[in-house]
């Protein structure tokens, strides 16, 4: 195994946190199934702004052993209430540049509907609940470390 990818799998949930450049159609094929009629990806990537500044980069860090289990149990759960075949989620820690990924979601279901539905919710739930911190390096500016959440202001680290 890869020093940088800790990961779980389990019953048709699969998770992972890297250092690593995110692939695209590496977790694809991690939920790819002859039974599957829908494959719903979600990649979220740095913008370079936020607030009106412009972002240089972004930094994640998380406690991995916790951020995993927390991960793996999302998935189970959107699996079952969504009924999917498989569910993947990878996040990436460390530093991730303007326009790469910092985060890829997949999931297969026998219909596109339930995968729609799941992915939205795998992200949301992902936000709210793993593990997973963020600094906002601004050009110009001091850091700031905030929750991995859409529009949560950050407090300046001292």
């Amino acid at each position: 195994m890869d020093p940088l990818v800790t990961e779980l799998e389990e019953g048709g949930c699969y998770v992972g946190l890297t250092h690593n450049h995110l692939s695209l159609n590496s977790i694809m094929d991690k939920v790819r199934s002859p039974r599957a009629g829908a494959i719903v990806m979600f990649a979220g990537t740095t913008r370079d702004h936020f607030g009106g500044k412009p972002v240089k980069e972004l930094q994640y860090l998380a406690y991995s052993p916790l951020a995993l289990r927390t991960m793996l149990s999302i998935c189970r759960e959107i699996r079952e209430k969504h009924g999917l075949i498989s569910i993947a989620m990878v996040h990436r820690l460390g530093t991730v540049p303007i326009g790469e990924e910092s985060i890829l979601i997949a999931v297969s279901a026998p219909h596109r509907q339930a995968a729609w539905k799941a992915g939205e919710q795998a992200l949301e739930d992902c936000k709210e609940r793993v593990e997973v911190w963020k600094k906002e390096e601004f050009e110009g500016e001091d850091g700031i470390w905030r929750a991995n959440r859409d529009g949560t202001a950050g407090q300046k680290v001292p």
